[in-house]
């Protein structure tokens, strides 16, 4: 079979994602296009132009199957390129534009993107989505926006989009290869922060944890890891001089980690993941740390209570960071008094692998081709 995959903005979970496709089905005829990660507004508006007028060979071949992130301006890039038309197409949606929260540099939510999305989901055969609350947030984002048009809105989109079906990103089948876990003995709590340096993560959240752990002389070290930009949030730095100042013995590693060994390794040292985020579909990051035997900490909102159970789960309180502080550090209070008595929980995430889902991909792959 030859499959035409496009990755309009191949960010960390997007790569990811893509070389996990390929590498879990080499007898495909894979064709290849990406565009990378930077000027957002001006990549998902512009692919469709970027691809149709600078890699038309490679679209204007004979596919029998087109798989393309949500990010891809479909629709745009049938009109430029016909052949396309007819090609049956699977849209993955990894994210989508409905379910950004305000903050930082964005002060209201941009129509345009939302309108691609909704475009390219129109152009597809099946819908997947990496979770249920992508697909939810997404169908009522749909239809909240058509509300908001002032006239000639058809009806039934919305329903024109129940064709989707919920398919996370896998884990990569080494995370449970050969594992060997080098939890410290000692009575300090290993955390570990390892998302986007970006507002939507809560970087806010996690200093306020902090302090408070600080205040209350709780044994802890923390690692701060994850891919950093070319702007960084205040709190971050705001972290980092917390931190050196008031416990520089504590911070045991800051800043990304580009050797991914050296990324397991620590994982493999650490006793819990946290997230302080206020805006993530899956959670990559949360599931390969749990796959590396770190206990999850994080709120109970976005898709997190698909990915893990309600014991993880800190109460969420979005408006209100110290109400969310005082949540995790009573539970990291129980996580220091589990590991006191050595009975820190470690869970099972081989059902996310590429092993145990690959089967379902195949099938959607193989019935949207039919």
């Amino acid at each position: 079979m030859r499959i035409l995959l496009l990755s309009a903005y191949d960010a960390g979970s997007h790569q990811y994602w893509r070389k996990g496709l390929l590498a879990a089905f080499p007898e495909y005829e894979w064709t290849v296009l990406t565009l990378p990660a930077r000027y957002f507004n001006w990549r998902i508006r512009g692919n469709s132009l970027s691809w149709a007028f600078g890699q038309r060979a490679q679209l204007e071949q004979s596919y029998e199957l087109i798989i393309a992130t949500s990010m891809v301006d479909l629709s745009s890039l049938r009109g430029f390129v016909p052949k396309l038309a007819l090609i049956p197409t699977i849209v993955y949606f990894h994210e989508n534009q409905f379910a950004y929260p305000l903050g930082g540099e964005m002060t209201k939510a941009a129509v345009e993107p939302q309108i691609v999305n909704l475009y390219t989901a129109l152009c597809a055969d099946t819908l997947l989505f990496n979770s249920g609350y992508n697909r939810d947030s997404f169908l009522s984002g749909v239809a909240g926006l058509l509300k908001k048009l002032p006239d000639c809105v058809p009806t039934g989109l919305v329903e024109k989009l129940q064709h989707s079906a919920v398919l996370p990103v896998p884990l990569e089948d080494s995370l449970f290869e050969n594992r060997q876990m080098h939890k410290s003995k000692d009575s300090e709590l290993s955390l570990v922060w390892n998302h986007r340096w970006e507002y939507d993560k809560g970087p806010d959240r996690l200093l306020a944890l902090l302090k408070r752990l600080v205040a209350e002389d709780l044994p802890f070290n923390l690692s701060v890891v994850g891919q950093r930009f070319r702007t960084i949030p205040p709190a971050m730095e705001q972290l980092k001089d917390f931190m050196t100042s008031h416990c520089p013995t504590r911070l045991k590693h800051w800043g990304y980690l580009e050797n991914k060994a050296d990324y397991y390794q620590l994982l493999a040292e650490s006793d819990v993941v946290i997230s302080t985020a206020m805006h993530d579909f899956q959670g990559i990051a949360m599931l390969e740390a749990v796959a590396m035997a770190c206990v999850p900490l994080l709120p109970n909102r976005l898709a997190y209570p698909e990915f893990f159970s309600k014991d993880c789960c800190y109460a969420s309180s979005p408006d209100n960071i110290d109400l969310e502080a005082e949540a995790m550090t009573a539970a990291i209070k129980k996580l220091l008094a589990l590991k006191a008595c050595g009975q820190l929980p470690v869970m099972d995430m081989r059902r996310y692998s590429w092993r145990s889902l690959s089967a379902d991909y195949r099938q959607i792959i193989e019935s949207t081709v039919v």
